[in-house]
């Protein structure tokens, strides 16, 4: 309990789900992920910490894994796909409960592309880079 009210201190009140990443199924790697309303962060270390993120809006795909060593003690693994120029892939490895969480990332995910107005083309960019790349000039004289 303490440890949630820390990480609320940190990240803010609108921490949806931490986890860790789970070595046998238990969570004592130093590995956390954090997913806020906005953004999920990845803090990796203890005595030197790397934290990265990646604002939600910008997930484009989600793929679920589950190996058969984490499948025994109710784990799997999470790759997500951004349009996050530092971090274009990111995997949530072995989490407890990860249809849950995916469930929570999903609706995190849909409202902020509802606050800012972006649907899946938006982000892939259908429309405006169709290019004309077979070398004829439509010109039928």
């Amino acid at each position: 309990m303490a440890n949630l009210k820390k990480l609320k201190k940190i990240y803010g009140d609108d921490l949806l789900w931490s986890g860790k990443k789970c070595i046998c199924g238990l969570p004592i790697s130093f590995t956390r992920y954090i997913l806020t309303s906005t953004v999920l962060y990845t803090r990796v270390g203890f005595l030197s910490v790397k934290e990265d993120e990646i604002e939600l809006y910008k997930i484009v795909d989600k793929v679920m894994e589950f190996p058969l060593g984490q499948r025994i003690v109710g784990c799997g693994t999470i790759n997500l796909t951004s349009k996050d120029s530092d971090t274009p892939q990111k995997l949530l490895k072995a989490i407890k409960k990860p249809r849950e969480v995916k469930r929570v990332l999903d609706e995190a995910v849909k409202v902020q592309r509802d606050k800012y107005l972006i649907r899946g083309r938006d982000m892939v960019g259908a429309a405006s880079d169709i290019h004309d790349h077979d070398d004829d000039n439509d010109n039928d004289n």
